[in-house]
């Protein structure tokens, strides 16, 4: 087994962790966050500039890596590291969450899931053994386990035996893997009940895996209740593994999940921010397309250092996206990413110099994310 995770520092002054992820494909430095790569590629970036943007680990999507061009196919070309040309650690998730946004094409039961495809209507079935199948035809250096996505709202009935659910195909996932130098995550699911995250969480730690999510959280339930449950189950998850939220990506949110403990982070917001013109800075949040930046010859943001902010002015990018030139999505895409890899450098500089919660008050104090 190639996959290791190191516990390097606990902040002093909260549950902040700084830590190690080592993988056959290379090493990643936690608190991280993780570029969405849905389809094979981080949307608008080669592979080069995600690594010069200082990334050291991008997610891919199962589900629609199955559906085009398929695993199989992806397998025979030498795996998705080649395929996407990608050398460093890929993570890639069950494809539960996509299922679950398909409530409508989808039927549930306990061998696993029948649906439609979003492409062409045609019918699928993936079960616990054939999401682990297709994860290791696929090569990634972490794999999820399948679990169903609690939807928001739900009643403490429906999140039990979807909890129930989850645990059973946790532990197929388990006895369906075949390739131990690929690391397998467990989820944890309960819904908003906290007494179903620690049962969910004992469950899932029972099984025993490499590393463990938190899954089922920002789909819809109000920022507060989000909050509650993360920092109720964080604790609860076994310490000496990585801990992952699922999904979860807006800066604030991301700087507030460290300091209880959360490890690993993705999300499509900022490329997908970068596509429709929402660009995060140090001094605040920029739409791109306002009229006040028509005549602004001054940098995106002036503490960032990406090639869009070293080289072009609000103005241009005003321009650009105004007349929705592709270029205006590749330097949106340099500067959103970089200003999550950036604020994670910083994070972590932060735990390691035991200067966490300064750091937290001073962020949320300019109120950015």
């Amino acid at each position: 087994m190639d996959f290791q995770f190191k516990l390097l520092k606990k902040d002093r002054n909260s549950n902040a962790r700084l830590g190690k992820i080592i993988t056959p494909h290379g090493e990643v430095n936690t608190p991280v966050f993780m570029p969405v790569g849905t389809q094979g590629t981080v949307k608008g970036l080669t592979p080069e500039r995600v690594k010069e943007l200082g990334a050291e680990i991008v997610l891919s999507n199962t589900y629609h890596l199955y559906l085009r061009p398929g695993h199989n196919l992806i397998r025979n070309l030498g795996g998705l590291h080649r395929f996407m040309n990608w050398k460093y650690p890929i993570l890639t998730d069950s494809g539960g969450f996509q299922v679950y946004s398909l409530s409508t094409l989808r039927k549930i039961t306990d061998d696993g899931v029948e649906f439609q495809s979003h492409i062409d209507g045609s019918k699928h079935f993936i079960s616990p053994e054939i999401a682990i199948e297709i994860q290791e035809a696929l090569g990634s250096d972490i794999m999820m386990c399948f679990d169903e996505c609690t939807p928001y709202p739900a009643d403490f009935d429906y999140a039990e035996k979807s909890l129930d659910m989850t645990t059973g195909w946790a532990k197929r996932c388990k006895d369906a893997r075949k390739n131990y130098n690929q690391a397998l995550f467990g989820i944890v699911q309960g819904g908003m009940y906290h007494e179903l995250r620690k049962k969910g969480v004992e469950e899932i730690t029972n099984i025993g895996f490499d590393g463990y999510a938190l899954g089922g959280l920002s789909v819809g339930e109000p920022k507060e209740l989000m909050m509650d449950i993360m920092e109720s189950t964080v604790p609860l998850m076994p310490a000496e593994k990585p801990r992952y939220l699922m999904g979860v990506g807006m800066p604030a949110d991301i700087v507030e999940c460290v300091y209880h403990g959360v490890d690993m982070f993705d999300c499509v917001i900022p490329t997908r921010n970068a596509r429709n013109g929402m660009l995060f800075t140090n001094s605040g949040k920029v739409v791109i397309k306002h009229a006040r930046y028509r005549n602004d010859e001054s940098p995106l943001d002036s503490e960032c250092d990406c090639y869009t902010c070293k080289n072009y002015s609000r103005a241009y990018l005003r321009h650009l996206f105004i007349a929705r030139e592709i270029l205006a999505v590749i330097l949106n895409t340099i500067h959103n990413v970089r200003h999550f890899t950036n604020l994670m450098e910083k994070i972590r500089e932060a735990i390691k110099n035991d200067d966490y919660e300064t750091f937290r008050k001073g962020f949320n104090s300019k109120e950015v994310g």
